[in-house]
């Protein structure tokens, strides 16, 4: 178990957080959640003792062993992968580590031999001859092949690391597990085995995350941060999101009266219990959702940008783009070839690929940024295309204007700085931040601003790539409705896997060998043997 009593946490003026008082428990998994800056990575260096608390304490049951997903690429740059995963169980590897070493001793003494003698013990009695094989495995479930095993982990690639170091973090079972963005750089099949793997873990799991559905997933609960307050809540992020946003309605709806209230709760939880049948932790969640209280269920103070994209403009007619043996090469290296589709109007198309660098590399080509490939594609007269790239550098580089100076420039129709600050205040821009200069803006914040001059232009074609870069829960759960809502066409590329469901109604994966075009949801495409069987061929 782990205890946190008053803790707080102030840098000069600024409080963190105030007096939190929690205790998480074993056989949870608690995934954290809150704005940009509320302090969910520092919690968890208060946890692992990486950061020092201003005041109070955190205490953990006695012997009970932490395991921490390392943020440094470069700590265990001069080891193997293999001893990287092993040097995440400390105490065994130290075990091993002073073994051999007395074996290799010239001089062995009798001492040596009984001290010998105690190791061999503990390391038997820990798994320790295993300790290879279990480590290889974690690897192995985490797309590092057999290959790369011996080689030091400098020789391998940042997505390679990450995956090293979760394996290492994973490795011998912690008691209390703490995650931030484990997901990050994971393809599909990864995540889901990592989703597995945490929905059976019977340990304290903590975890970072903006993938709402993964925190769907792996969470039994939810520990919330606001107002430099922290708050534990039962079920996982749909659930809070949703009976948040149910509570918030009802104190709105000052007439109700408490037993309406109460009512509608209950009626909400138990169609929410219901779902959970078809969830990976179905039993440990229902009996979350059964001891639910209904006063902890409180409104959220979060507030979410308003992103609509539906003033289309000009509507548009029935050609909206024509892709033709498009073919696309890096350095000798086939990002992809011969793609060929047809956009029809309205569609909602999930662009994917095994390779990022391909979904990038062919949005550049459709936005007219990357001039060098082979094959055509051609936008219908009616098409006003509007897009967000997975770099937004050259749309700030350079700038020295405010935020309503920069987005004026976008607005084809009316440059009245009242009509642009509106456009900013949908994106949480009020007050004296839209004289804010764009040089100092976040990467969240470049985000919201590139969503105002999108909605500026009124395009009846979106193309989004990696959109949800640098966003908040509560931006990506706005983007999300956004796109649901939009009533044109779009492109999109997304590791968010909630959102790719919620909006795609078709997958084109593009690959060094052409096309695979489904009409279907994405849960249905990466779900469908038919689908695995292409891939595997487009892929060899």
């Amino acid at each position: 178990m782990i205890s946190v009593s008053n803790l707080s946490l102030r840098y000069g003026k600024r409080t963190l957080f105030e007096d939190v008082n929690l205790k998480f428990n074993h056989g949870n998994c608690y995934g954290v959640i809150g704005a940009n800056g509320a302090g969910k990575s520092t919690f968890l260096k208060i946890l692992s003792g990486e950061v020092t608390q201003t005041s109070g304490s955190v205490a953990f049951t006695p012997g009970e062993r932490m395991a921490v997903l390392k943020q440094n690429h470069y700590e265990f740059d001069e080891f193997s992968v293999l001893e990287t995963v092993m040097i995440g169980h400390k105490e065994l590897y130290d075990i091993m580590k002073e073994k051999d070493a007395i074996y290799l001793k010239e001089d062995f003494s009798d001492k040596d031999g009984e001290r010998a003698g105690e190791l061999e013990n503990r390391f038997a009695e820990m798994d320790g001859w295993n300790m290879e094989s279990n480590a290889a495995t974690m690897l192995s479930n985490l797309g590092i092949k057999e290959e790369f095993h011996g080689k030091q982990l400098k020789e391998l690639d940042g997505k390679q690391k990450v995956r090293v170091l979760l394996a290492q973090a994973l490795f011998g079972n912690p008691d209390i597990l703490l995650l931030d963005e484990p997901t990050n750089d994971l393809d599909i099949d990864t995540i889901a085995w990592l989703e597995n793997f945490l929905a059976d873990y019977q340990s304290i799991v903590l975890v970072v995350s903006h993938d709402r559905h993964f925190l769907d997933a792996v969470c039994t609960h939810i520990v919330d941060i606001d107002f430099s307050k922290m708050s534990i809540y039962s079920g996982n992020y749909t659930f809070w999101y949703e009976s948040s946003q149910l509570a918030l309605k009802q104190r709105s709806d000052q007439n109700k009266k408490l037993e309406e209230k109460v009512k509608e709760l209950q009626e909400f939880i138990q169609r929410f219990s219901a779902n959970a049948s078809k969830s990976k932790q179905a039993t440990s969640r229902k009996k979350a959702l059964d001891k639910i209280d209904l006063t902890e269920i409180k409104p959220s103070s979060r507030k979410y940008p308003a992103i609509m994209f539906n003033n289309l403009g000009r509507e548009a007619g029935d050609q909206i783009l024509q892709v033709e043996k498009l073919s696309k090469t890096v350095n000798g290296e086939v990002m992809f070839k011969d793609i060929s589709f047809m956009v029809n109007k309205g569609d909602k198309i999930a662009i994917v690929s095994q390779n990022s660098l391909a979904t990038a590399a062919f949005y550049e080509v459709l936005t007219g940024r990357d001039q060098d490939f082979s094959g055509e594609f051609k936008y219908g007269v009616t098409i006003n295309i509007a897009d967000i790239p997975n770099d937004n550098t050259s749309y700030f580089e350079g700038k020295d204007e405010n935020l309503v100076d920069w987005l004026r420039e976008y607005s084809d129709t009316d440059k009245d700085e009242q009509f642009v600050r509106s456009f900013l205040g949908r994106m949480l821009f009020s007050g004296e931040e839209v004289l804010k200069n764009v040089k100092v803006l976040s990467g969240g914040e470049k985000m919201r601003c590139m969503f105002s001059q999108m909605m500026l232009k009124h395009a009846n074609l979106l193309l989004f790539d990696e959109p949800t870069n640098h966003l908040d829960l509560e931006s990506i759960t706005a983007l999300n409705n956004g796109m649901k809502d939009f009533k044109g066409t779009i492109l999109f590329t997304s590791r968010d896997h909630a959102l790719t469901e919620s909006v795609a109604t078709r997958v084109i994966e593009i690959t060094p060998k052409g096309t695979i075009d489904k009409m279907m949801t994405y849960d249905e495409y990466i779900n469908s043997d038919d689908v695995a069987q292409l891939r595997a061929e487009m892929y060899k």
